[in-house]
């Protein structure tokens, strides 16, 4: 066997912590991981010990040789590590609520990493990931950090543009769940060489071929689409609606369902607020669905990851992860959908941005696949106005200047006023203060 690998699980209190630990133990002859670490803050405590608990379960169920470590000293955690993933919220659920509230409380959509709430989870989340990588870089400079904390693209943008670590990737299910919708729905077998040609910015993607054992069969995918016979693959944390069959059939292309956000935003809206005024938002739900996991999880008897987990948003992560870190790991050279520096492999777009699309991973990292050299024009100019919108936002995100937050507001194409912007800044700056310490002078200047 393979040598031994530690693997730091930055976040380890989070409800979606077993089903990594599924993927590793499903894994266990190609990934032999002999320690994964936990590693929580103060605030996480409590769900840290739960999961802790569940994961021992798990383990001596498997009968795997995995030992197990939970802690709230990273620093200590990070000691000779191979692989570091980060799946961390910062101010928790709680925080998440303002990010969906505060917007529709203006009329606009509120999403955890679309428009406003996207913004200030990413100013919340980018400094943090930055301390992470100052410390990896300092106690365990060999290992790979592979990071599906949101807003993913947004924190990808602003690790290569202001930082000079380069064994970081960004990961996201919503690739693996259109993957795992078109195995389906073309019945694909597990012995068929699935190969998906897709591009664009994290939760902004669009696929572009299908390729079967070397043939396409994107055409009947489209259609499928198109006509509403094959029903588009959906996520949890989004409201299910259909795009048009004129969209399919004119962009020539399948969006990720993120993308309801920007092509009915009109409808979008309406749902979210009429679900606002109710009382609700996607953050209620999913703060119930959690305190019901984390009672489930605290059975005694309970030795694997219950299927309720999937009501969460987040299926397929550890396949996504697990699959990035055996590619590196074992040098793979196999395709996978990640967020990296494209380094001007994409000849229509500046050579600094960092996208998502197909690549092959291997010991070195990703390399874009040939076949995709630049972004669909149909499709370009929104994906220039989000990327300005990340650039910005990644600036802001360290400068802690007020300005550079309202600059990164208006360049969202969700927000429609500049007077409502600056309110929308003001406000959500006051109510995520405390996990804001770079705005502290900003803030002070607000009071």
């Amino acid at each position: 066997m393979s040598k031994k690998m530690k693997v730091v699980t930055i976040g380890g209190g989070s409800s979606y912590t077993p089903e990594l630990l599924e993927g590793f133990i499903k894994r266990y002859d190609e990934l032999p991981v002999s320690e994964l670490w936990l590693v929580d803050v103060e605030a996480g405590k409590e769900k840290q010990d739960i999961i802790f608990d569940l994961c021992l379960r798990m383990i001596k169920r498997a009968g795997v040789p995995i030992t197990l470590y939970k802690t709230l000293d990273r620093r200590a955690a990070l000691v000779n590590a191979d692989f570091v993933t980060t799946q961390l919220r910062v101010g928790q659920l709680k925080a998440r609520e303002l990010d969906e509230r505060i917007p529709l409380s203006y009329g606009y959509l509120g999403q955890e990493t679309n428009g406003a709430g996207g913004l200030f989870k990413g100013l919340r989340t980018i400094p943090v990931i930055f301390d992470i990588i100052k410390d990896v870089e300092e106690i365990c400079p060999q290992a790979w950090i592979i990071n599906f904390t949101n807003p993913a693209g947004m924190v990808t943008e602003a690790v290569f543009r202001h930082t000079s670590f380069k064994r970081f990737l960004g990961v996201c299910n919503i690739p693996v769940g259109m993957k795992m919708f078109i195995r389906n729905v073309l019945q694909v077998t597990p012995q068929d060489n699935l190969s998906i040609d897709l591009f664009g910015l994290n939760h902004m993607v669009f696929i572009k071929d299908v390729l079967v054992n070397g043939t396409s069969r994107f055409a009947e995918l489209l259609e499928g689409v198109a006509s509403g016979t094959l029903k588009a693959s959906g996520v949890k944390n989004i409201f299910d609606l259909p795009f048009s069959a004129g969209l399919i059939r004119s962009l020539k292309l399948i969006p990720c369902s993120y993308l309801l956000y920007y092509f009915r935003q009109k409808e979008m809206l309406a749902i979210e607020t009429a679900e606002f005024y109710k009382g609700g938002a996607r953050a209620t739900v999913v703060q119930q669905v959690e305190k019901q996991l984390f009672e489930l999880y605290k059975n005694p008897e309970l030795d694997t990851k219950p299927k309720e987990l999937e009501l969460r948003g987040g299926a397929y992560y550890s396949d996504a992860a697990c699959e990035v870190i055996s590619a590196i790991y074992n040098n793979k050279q196999t395709e996978h959908y990640v967020n990296f520096p494209h380094k001007g492999h994409i000849d229509n777009i500046p050579a600094d941005w960092a996208i998502e699309m197909t690549c092959t991973i291997g010991r070195d990292g990703a390399t874009p696949t040939s076949r995709i050299k630049h972004f669909d024009e149909n499709v370009l100019g929104l994906i220039y106005t989000i990327k300005s919108f990340e650039v910005a936002a990644s600036r802001a995100a360290l400068s802690g200047e007020f300005n550079d937050v309202l600059l990164a507001l208006n360049l969202n194409p969700l927000i429609h006023s500049d007077k409502d912007a600056e309110s929308l800044a003001r406000d959500m700056l006051l109510a995520h203060q405390a996990y804001l310490p770079e705005f502290a002078q900003a803030i002070a200047q607000l009071k």
